[in-house]
């Protein structure tokens, strides 16, 4: 059982992310200023991370000449080919899943979205994964050195805090932009602030513990997948061909990795079983030597001592 956790835990992260951005996209759709929504989400991670930490606490190898390392290769390739599907292939609309939206928003982001702007979100979301990548990394290497995941998350959402609270006054200086009403712009903030902020940032730092930074980032196409099916059936969003086959992309690129990481697993084991067995084999071969030239030595210090 305690095999399978990391990858429950991955799914719950990707349930977590699915939520945070249908409530995201709900939140925009009602004109909410996205600085302004940042540093609320990372002031209300901390208003809950905070307290508890107080309380509390009073790398990869990919080998092309093998199996597993081939299908991890191919599983990235897969992956990169979906987000170009997906960035450059519309196709045909296909009808929302629930025409009665959950949240109703003034408009929908097909209605304004043009070519251009689709393809320069894609690549801003191509950034913005590479910067997470890299994060993802970074906190692997980090908990090697300090091997504490409250302190960790809760200092990372207090300067993420601090950080966007500048950025959000230079860019809305408009302070009636800043008020908060009860509607889903504060269930979004709320919901991104604790749940994705805190519990799952946690949860991410606990998995890449468990399992390494490269287990936990290649689960996130399915995130993409089921944030695809949420917004269609809350938001009343158009789904695209292009969208549905860069699914099927990132998802058979997902299970290419998976398999590639379990081969791994399996074969390091071993490889590390033959080479103790050889190190106690050359070390049994070694005694007789050891014991004879001790014998030796005993022999050349007694001639001496009789001598004498």
């Amino acid at each position: 059982m305690d095999a399978k956790k990391p990858y429950v835990v991955a799914i719950i992260i990707q349930v977590i992310f699915t939520g945070m951005f249908v409530l995201i996209k709900a939140a925009f759709n009602q004109g909410f200023n996205t600085f302004v929504y940042v540093f609320y989400t990372q002031a209300a991670a901390c208003l809950l991370l905070v307290p508890i930490a107080v309380l509390r606490e009073r790398m990869e190898v990919v080998k092309l000449r093998s199996s597993h390392g081939i299908a991890k290769v191919t599983g990235i390739v897969l992956c990169l080919a979906g987000v170009l599907v997906v960035a450059f292939f519309t196709g045909p609309a296909l009808s929302p899943v629930n025409h009665h939206r959950a949240f109703h928003t003034s408009h929908t982001s097909s209605d304004l979205t043009s070519r251009v702007t689709w393809i320069k979100g894609t690549f801003l979301k191509l950034f913005g994964d590479i910067t997470w990548s890299l994060w993802i990394i970074f906190q692997a290497a980090l908990l090697k050195e300090y091997p504490n995941r409250m302190l960790v998350t809760v200092t990372q959402c207090v300067f993420s805090t601090a950080q966007t609270f500048v950025v959000a006054a230079v860019a809305e200086r408009d302070m009636a932009r800043w008020k908060l009403g009860l509607d889903i712009s504060l269930l979004s903030i709320l919901y991104t602030g604790f749940v994705v902020s805190g519990l799952s940032n946690y949860l991410i730092v606990w998995c890449m513990e468990m399992k390494g930074p490269v287990f936990l980032a290649i689960w996130f196409p399915l995130c993409f997948v089921l944030t695809m099916f949420c917004s269609s059936f809350f938001l009343g969003e158009v789904i695209h061909v292009g969208s549905i086959l860069g699914g099927i992309l990132l998802t058979a690129g997902l299970y290419s990795v998976l398999w590639a990481k379990s081969k791994e697993t399996i074969v390091e084991p071993c490889s590390e079983v033959n080479m103790t067995e050889s190190a106690q084999d050359e070390e049994e071969e070694r005694k007789p030597e050891e014991n004879q030239r001790k014998v030796r030595e005993d022999h050349e210090d007694d001639v001496p001592a009789s001598a004498v």
